[in-house]
């Protein structure tokens, strides 16, 4: 029997997939939230479903507060009550210095990565929350370690971005402490997804102590055990998976 629902924004690929995965084979029901590529969506599912896990795939763009509101409902209507959210879905933006990015570039940029956490958090807490009649639940919002050192050239509004999630992730927790709600969040060094080129690969392995990029799976274990139990009096804090740096 699945231990409960967790959704998982942007799970159709890199580190939301690789979450998606963890989480079923320890025994969550995972709504596999997309934004445009459902077949992409469609294979996390049929994995997981594979396994004998148990898993839907729900569309939504996360800067869309009234698509939020719609997936999870959708999620809870196909799998059951929500008890965690891992706020993964997120872009890099346009790689060019401010003097250079155009201001719908920046708008989207945070309409997804800023706004769209705290759509999805709002939601979340709206259905867990024990003050709104749930039985609580936990919350992992995806940061960066660019969030402290300010991201590689071009891509310091992206860095803005997760301070701006690391902000939130500890004043969100504060707030709903006292109703079994807990709030945290990873920060991930350069990982082996499809947002990173070439080029941040080679300068990530130069940079970092470890000497090498870090692979989803590591950040989905990060990710997994904040959800779970055994991290049940962890609340507001940020962990740092990023080969040192």
């Amino acid at each position: 029997m699945a231990l409960g629902t967790v959704i998982v924004t942007g799970g159709s690929r890199g580190i939301g997939a690789a979450v998606c995965r963890l989480l079923a084979e320890r025994g969550y029901a995972v709504a596999v939230n997309y934004a445009r590529d459902s077949a992409a969506a469609e294979r996390v599912a049929a994995a997981i479903q594979a396994q004998g896990g148990r898993a839907a795939c729900i569309a939504g763009d996360v800067a869309d507060s009234r698509q939020v509101v719609a997936m999870f409902d959708a999620a809870e209507q196909a799998l059951g009550p929500i008890i965690g959210l891992v706020n993964n879905a997120g872009i890099i933006g346009t790689a060019a210095r401010i003097d250079m990015q155009t201001p719908e570039d920046l708008e989207r940029l945070f309409a997804v990565n800023v706004l769209g956490t705290m759509y999805c958090a709002r939601e979340a807490v709206r259905r867990m929350s024990t003050g709104h009649g749930g039985a609580g639940g936990s919350i992992v919002n995806l940061s960066s370690i660019a969030a402290r050192l300010g991201g590689l050239s071009g891509l310091c509004p992206y860095a803005a971005t997760k301070g701006a999630v690391e902000s939130f992730t500890k004043g969100l927790a504060t707030e709903v402490g006292s109703e079994g709600i807990r709030v945290n969040a990873v920060a991930p060094g350069m990982t082996a997804t499809d947002m990173a080129s070439d080029a941040m690969r080679d300068t990530a392995r130069r940079i970092t102590p470890m000497g090498r990029i870090g692979e989803a799976q590591e950040i989905a274990e990060a990710v997994v055990w904040l959800l779970s139990p055994a991290a049940s009096y962890v609340t507001g804090t940020v962990i740092t998976a990023s080969g040192g740096r």
